[in-house]
């Protein structure tokens, strides 16, 4: 099954959960309080968030006055293009400009990045780059045991510290190592931080000044991995992150049938932060670089 079939499949809810507005599309009905009342209601319920969805009923509702719409099917034509502009960010890959770059990787515990950073190496390894990959989550020894195999797995060296150590040493030594070796990327995984522990995100702080002073920048990247079945939680993990270290970019893990698509482009909006990557399933080639348009149909189109 390919990528994109694979992806419609799993976003089954979603399209389930935006049923509504193609049936008020084919309705063809008039532009009343009645239509935009049942437009918000399908938009809170697919995960858009209130926010997000009063910006964009807001904008539509604009335009609608400005272009003298009479229709439901005209608002919900430019609908899905607002949904493709609202993914749709610059910097939407990787920015691996360092040498060696260096990747941080954030999240809860459970979101899926430690996977997530495996699956990354797998994919960076696989055009040609020397990989580190440092397991700077010193408090869960099964994390770093996990990231070893995933290291074997995409060929990627590996660096860990001694149990219970600082996360921030771990990472010194391993910009050291990755100096001496050539590595082209070094993926830093972090401890699962609940982002309500404030002495966490200082040591997460504390890290960023480590790698900016060995390396003479910040990050290339800093990715909060989050799991798209937590739907509005994973905005509020978002902004709390992003107040902590400056996100660079989102992964949403988990995207399946218990998950529902409008969350991204909550997330996209609050943030203003692109996407980078989407899983879809535990499969080596089951995460992949975010493509807004590709999302967008997969979203409103249903599966063969």
């Amino acid at each position: 099954m390919s990528w994109l079939a694979k992806l419609r499949n799993v976003l089954g809810r979603s399209r389930d959960s935006l049923a509504g507005i193609q049936s008020l599309a084919e309705a063809r009905r008039p532009l009343d309080d009645a239509f935009w009342e049942e437009l918000e209601e399908i938009l809170i319920a697919a995960d858009f968030g209130v926010p997000t969805t009063e910006k964009i009923l807001g904008g539509l509702r604009m335009v609608a006055r400005q272009e003298l719409w009479q229709r439901s099917d005209e608002v919900v034509a430019r609908f899905k293009s607002d949904v493709a502009r609202f993914l749709t960010l610059p910097n939407q890959g990787l920015n691996l400009i360092s040498k060696p770059a260096v990747v941080l990787f954030v999240g809860v515990n459970g979101s899926g990045k430690t996977t997530t950073i495996g699956k990354v190496a797998h994919l960076l390894s696989a055009q040609g780059k020397r990989v580190m990959l440092v397991a700077a989550d010193t408090f869960r020894a099964a994390a770093a045991e996990q990231l070893a195999i995933w290291a074997e797995r995409s060929r990627a060296e590996f660096v860990r510290g001694r149990e219970g150590g600082d996360p921030a040493a771990v990472i010194f030594d391993a910009l050291s190592a990755a100096k001496a070796r050539g590595v082209d990327v070094v993926l830093i995984d972090t401890a699962g931080r609940l982002q309500t522990k404030t002495n966490l995100m200082e040591e997460l702080k504390k890290m960023c000044r480590v790698i900016e002073r060995e390396t003479g920048a910040s990050p290339d990247e800093t990715l909060l991995v989050v799991d798209g079945t937590t739907g509005q939680n994973a905005i509020s993990q978002a902004k709390l992150f992003h107040e902590a270290t400056a996100l660079t970019g989102i992964v949403v893990t988990k995207l399946d049938s218990t998950a529902k698509g409008g969350v991204l482009v909550a997330i996209v909006d609050t943030l203003t932060v692109p996407i980078k990557f989407i899983g879809i399933g535990e499969g080596l080639d089951e995460l992949r670089p975010f493509e807004p348009g590709q999302f967008v149909n997969a979203l409103f189109e249903p599966a063969a």
